[in-house]
C-alpha cells in the first residue's frame, strides 16, 4: 500500500478569488456611474438646445408681426415637435428702441416703400428682444434667456411714436 499524501487547503484561492470579484464590481460600477452622468449631461444639453429652439421661435414670430406700432409683452407657446401639446411657454418681454438714425442716400430696401417712406424721412432703429423660456408643467426641460436684436426701418412719424 502506498502511503497517503494528505494536504492541508488553507483557503488562499478563496481569498484571491473574493478580492478579484470585488475589484471587478468596483470598475463595473464605477462604469455604470460613468455611463449615467453622461446620459444625464447629453439630456441637459438637447433640453437647453430646445429651449433656445423655443425662445428663437418666439422671437422670429414676433419680428414677423408689427411689434414695432405697439410694443408689448407677449406670452407665447411653443411646440416644437408638432404634436399639438405646448412644450415651452416663452414670455417676450416689451421690445426695446435702443438706437435710432436717420437713413440717409438711396433705397433702404428692394421692397417697395410705401410714399410716406422716401428715403429723407425713414429711420433705422435698432431693437432688443428679450425671451425668457420656462418649460412646460408636463414635460421636462431646461430654462434659459436669449435675447436679439434686429434692425427696422421706420418712418419719422413711427419712429417719434415709439422710440425715443
Amino acid at each position: 500500500m502506498s502511503p497517503r499524501i494528505v494536504r492541508r487547503q488553507r483557503g488562499t484561492a478563496l481569498v484571491v478569488g473574493m478580492i478579484m470579484l470585488v475589484l471587478i464590481t468596483l470598475m463595473l460600477i464605477t462604469a455604470l456611474n460613468l455611463g449615467v452622468t453622461n446620459f444625464r449631461a447629453m439630456t441637459n444639453m438637447q433640453f437647453r438646445s430646445e429651449a433656445i429652439a423655443a425662445a428663437d421661435k418666439a422671437i422670429q414670430q414676433v419680428i414677423g408681426s408689427p411689434f414695432t406700432a405697439a410694443p408689448a409683452a407677449e406670452t407665447i407657446l411653443v411646440d416644437l415637435d408638432n404634436d399639438t401639446v405646448t412644450d415651452y411657454t416663452v414670455q417676450v418681454a416689451v421690445p426695446q428702441c435702443v438706437y435710432a438714425a436717420q437713413a440717409f442716400g438711396a433705397d433702404p430696401s428692394s421692397l417697395s416703400l410705401p410714399p410716406t417712406m422716401s428715403a429723407a424721412s425713414t429711420w433705422n432703429t435698432i431693437w432688443d428682444l428679450d425671451a425668457s423660456v420656462a418649460p412646460a408643467a408636463n414635460a421636462g426641460g431646461a430654462s434659459v434667456r436669449v435675447q436679439s436684436g434686429v434692425r427696422v426701418l421706420l418712418s419719422e412719424v413711427e419712429k417719434a411714436a415709439v422710440c425715443p
